[in-house]
């Protein structure tokens, strides 16, 4: 099967990639490489891969990896270009499209509403685009626990209402849900979107709160903990998600809806004091708090209901926040040679 892998270079790209070209698939990643956080922890996963930085580096031309041949080939390309995108669906004849591009960030997104829209919106429409005219047998994408909003109900539940997000990066991943309704009611497009919540694990990213108290902690600095702790999370192990998206990604589109919607998570909220705790018991060092009140856009727990994916899917997530932890800050101290 060839799968168009966007957002290759980021977090769960990276993983997912790895883990379909493990299981013998062909892989094209697409990535623009922004520079929301380090571009070279970017490249270094592209690296795992086998592209080099100097291919990497060049816009609108795929190169094949060193390590898996022509089992994998990126391509550095804006999502939104409205050339480049449509001819890559044309020149590859790609079987399915996993979308991981967006610019992330909830509290970035206050600050830089215009990327958000660029990425999250246009692009996106131009990706639905190339589905829609090149017979993309299934489209699966990654949408957010954020558009809950401030859902009081727990553990949140696919059927809750999410008309009232609190952030512009939320609103624009409701967006994305709502578009793939449009284009799957009326192209006949298999599309599936995922909620992700709170994903973690080697390779993370750098503004996410686990490598924030990791480099912190490991630096001698304190963390900075907002809503004075009283904050919960479904911190979610990278292999677990990755796991899930993998069945969804590569399983059968025979006999189901169209148009579907799924939490993806642990199904079980950690308090934040806890997460905490797993880190400095890993580390063996204990942290300062740097108490502080809740940020904007942000919310005070999340918690998934995945009881249709279990039973779609028999997704089954297994790995504990304790052991999670451990083999992030493993890595953490490998890459950098703490």
């Amino acid at each position: 099967m060839k799968i168009l892998v966007t957002g290759a270079a980021g977090f769960i790209g990276f993983h997912l990639s790895e883990k379909l070209l493990q299981q013998g698939h062909e892989v094209i990643g697409l990535d623009n490489i922004n520079d929301y956080y380090d571009v070279n922890l970017k490249y270094n996963r592209l690296k795992e891969l086998g592209i080099a930085q100097s291919a990497a580096e060049i816009f609108n031309k795929s190169f094949f990896s060193s390590i898996y041949g022509n089992k994998f080939s990126f391509v550095r390309m804006n999502l939104e270009d409205r050339e480049a995108l449509p001819q890559l669906f044309k020149e590859e004849k790609i079987d399915r499209v996993c979308n991981l591009a967006a610019q992330a960030g909830v509290r970035y997104s206050i600050e830089n509403p215009e990327t958000y829209i660029d990425s999250n919106v246009v692009g996106y429409l131009n990706l639905l685009e190339c589905c829609r005219h090149n017979k993309i047998e299934h489209l699966v994408y990654a949408s957010s626990s954020s558009v809950y909003g401030l859902n009081e109900k727990i553990p949140f539940s696919t059927s809750d209402s999410v008309d009232h997000p609190i952030s512009l990066y939320a609103a624009s991943k409701k967006s994305n849900e709502l578009m793939a309704h449009t284009y799957s009611h009326l192209f006949n497009i298999p599309t599936t979107g995922l909620r992700f919540f709170t994903v973690y694990g080697p390779w993370g990213r750098p503004d996410m709160a686990l490598f924030l108290f990791t480099d912190a902690i490991a630096n001698g600095k304190p963390i900075k903990v907002f809503n004075h702790g009283k904050m919960e999370r479904d911190f979610t192990y990278v292999d677990d998600i990755v796991e899930g998206v993998v069945r969804i990604l590569t399983g059968s589109t025979e006999n189901r809806e169209l148009y579907k919607i799924y939490n993806i998570g642990n199904n079980n909220a950690v308090k934040l004091n806890d997460f905490i705790e797993a880190i400095e018991s890993s580390m063996g060092q204990k942290a300062e708090k740097e108490l502080m009140p809740m940020q904007p856009g942000d919310v005070e727990r999340t918690w998934a209901d995945v009881d249709d994916l279990i039973q779609d899917y028999e997704y089954q997530p297994n790995t504990s926040v304790t052991d999670g932890v451990q083999k992030f800050v493993d890595w953490y101290n490998g890459y950098y040679g703490k």
